[in-house]
C-alpha cells in the first residue's frame, strides 16, 4: 500500500479538505528537519494544547467540590461533564497573584504581568511549525479585539476570530478561492461534494480501519457545515442603508454566544484531527446579551448575573448559564474521545485541554482563587486539587502550567513568577 504524505488534502474547484491522521499516511513530515526538540516533543506524552476561558469566570460554589483527591461528591457545575470524570481534574485555589479587576483577566495565560509570552505561544513556538496553522485564537460572544488571550514573546497580542465562517473558510478553502466555499455554505451545499470523487478513489488505497475513520470524520464536516448553514441563514445578503451608527460589537454573536461556542468546538475537533493545528485558544465572552434558556428567558444579562451580590436568584440563572459552557466543553471532550490519531488512540488522550479563567470571583472584582479544569494529555485525573492559598509554599497557577509544558515534551522549569511543577 503507498504510503500518503501527513499533509495531503482533497482538493478541487478551490476546495481545500485536509486528511485525519490515517495509519496508511506516512508520518514523518519530509519538509520537516529533524532536531533535538522535535524529538523530545515527539516522544511526550502529550502533542496537542486547547485553552478555553471564560472572560466573567464560575461560580466557585457550583464548580468546586468539597472533598478533595478522587472521593469527591460532584457540585452542579461539573455534573454537565461527569461522564468524564476520569478524564479530567479540577484545581481550586490557583492564580496568578496579580491584581484585581477585569483589566486583570487578559493575564489568564500568561502571568501576573499582562502582555507576557502566553502559554498557548510558549507551545506553538515549538511546535507551529509542524502543522499548517500554528495555532488558532478563536472568541465567542464578545469583542475579540478587545480582550486579549494570547501574546507573542514581544507582547503582541495576537487577533481572535469571532466568525466561525471565517474560521471554516481558513480550514476548508484555498486562498485564491474564498468566495467559493462561502457559497458553498450559504447554498447549503457542501465542500465535500466537490472532491467527491477524489475521496473514493482515496477510500480505495487505505486500510479498512482508515475507510472507517474517513467515513466518520466526512460525516463530522458535513453536520459541521449544516449547524453553519443554519447560523448564516441568520444573516441578511442585502443590507439596506440607514443613518446608524452601528455598535461597537457584532449583533450577532452576543445572543448566539452558545451556538457559536458549539460550533466553534466542532471546528476545533476538526482541525485537531486533520493536525491542521496543534495549538488552540477560545475565549468565551461576557455581555450584556440576556439569554433566553430552555424556554425562560433569565432575568438579567450575563454580565449582571455574575456581579450578583449575593443575590439567590442572580445566582441560580448566573449558574445556568455557565451550565452551557459546561455542556459544550462536554461536547467537545466527548468529540476528542471518539475521534483517533494515526495509531487509533483517542485524541483526548494526548491532547490537553485546558479551562479556565483569569477572575475568581466577577461579582467583587477579584482574580484570585480562580476555578480551573485539566482534561485529556496523559495524567492521571479523576480528582479534585485544592491548594491552600493562605500557605507559605502554596502552589501558583504558573505552577501548573510549567506541568502542562513538561507533559508537551517542553523543558520548562519556571513560568512568570511560578518556578515548580505540580504533581497530578
Amino acid at each position: 500500500m503507498p504510503a500518503i504524505n501527513r499533509r495531503s488534502f482533497l482538493g478541487a474547484a478551490g476546495v481545500t479538505v485536509a486528511l485525519p491522521m490515517l495509519e496508511s499516511v506516512s508520518s514523518a513530515s519530509p519538509e520537516i528537519a529533524p532536531n533535538e526538540l522535535t524529538a523530545n516533543i515527539a516522544d511526550a506524552p502529550a502533542k496537542r494544547l486547547v485553552c478555553v476561558g471564560s472572560n466573567l469566570g464560575f461560580y466557585r460554589k457550583a464548580f468546586y467540590p468539597e472533598q478533595t483527591g478522587k472521593d469527591y461528591v460532584t457540585p452542579e457545575l461539573l455534573t454537565h461533564v461527569d461522564q468524564h470524570r476520569s478524564d479530567y481534574t479540577v484545581f481550586s485555589g490557583l492564580d496568578h497573584r496579580a491584581g484585581n479587576g477585569h483589566g486583570n483577566w487578559d493575564n489568564f495565560l500568561c502571568g501576573p504581568k499582562i502582555k507576557s509570552i502566553s502559554l498557548d505561544q510558549i507551545v506553538a513556538e515549538q511546535v507551529g511549525h509542524l502543522t499548517r496553522i500554528p495555532s488558532m485564537q478563536l472568541c465567542a460572544g464578545g469583542i475579540p479585539n478587545q480582550q486579549k488571550v494570547s501574546y507573542t514573546r514581544r507582547g503582541v497580542p495576537l487577533p481572535m476570530t469571532q466568525r466561525p465562517s471565517v474560521v471554516y473558510k481558513k480550514m476548508f478553502s484555498s486562498k485564491e478561492n474564498r468566495a467559493r466555499t462561502d457559497y458553498l455554505l450559504r447554498s447549503g451545499q457542501s465542500s465535500l461534494d466537490t472532491v467527491l470523487e477524489e475521496a473514493k478513489s482515496l477510500q480505495k488505497t487505505v486500510s479498512a480501519a482508515d475507510r472507517k475513520k474517513l467515513g466518520e470524520y466526512f460525516s463530522s464536516v458535513r453536520e459541521v457545515e449544516k449547524r453553519m448553514t443554519r447560523q448564516l441563514a441568520h444573516l441578511a445578503d442585502d443590507v439596506p442603508e440607514i443613518e446608524y451608527q452601528l455598535p461597537q460589537y457584532d449583533p450577532i454573536a452576543p445572543t448566539l454566544m452558545i451556538e457559536a461556542q458549539e460550533i466553534m468546538y466542532d471546528l476545533l475537533a476538526i482541525a485537531l484531527q486533520t493536525d491542521s493545528t496543534r495549538v488552540a485558544t477560545m475565549f468565551l465572552a461576557g455581555l450584556g446579551q440576556v439569554f433566553t434558556l430552555d424556554g425562560v428567558t433569565l432575568r438579567a444579562g450575563y454580565h449582571a448575573l455574575s456581579h450578583h451580590g449575593g443575590d439567590a436568584e442572580m445566582i441560580r440563572d448566573l449558574v445556568k448559564v455557565e451550565s452551557e459552557h459546561l455542556k459544550c466543553l462536554n461536547q467537545f471532550l466527548t468529540q476528542l474521545k471518539t475521534k483517533t490519531d494515526a495509531d487509533g488512540q483517542p485524541l483526548l488522550d494526548s491532547t490537553i485541554v485546558l479551562f479556565g479563567t483569569g477572575m475568581g470571583d466577577s461579582s467583587v472584582h477579584s482574580n484570585a482563587d480562580t476555578p480551573t479544569l485539566v482534561a485529556g494529555g496523559g495524567f492521571d485525573h479523576g480528582k479534585h486539587i485544592a491548594t491552600d492559598r493562605k500557605a507559605k509554599d502554596a502552589h501558583l497557577l504558573g505552577d501548573l502550567y510549567i506541568t502542562l509544558l513538561n507533559q508537551l515534551g517542553i523543558e520548562a522549569d519556571s513560568f512568570a513568577n511560578a518556578n515548580r511543577k505540580m504533581d497530578i
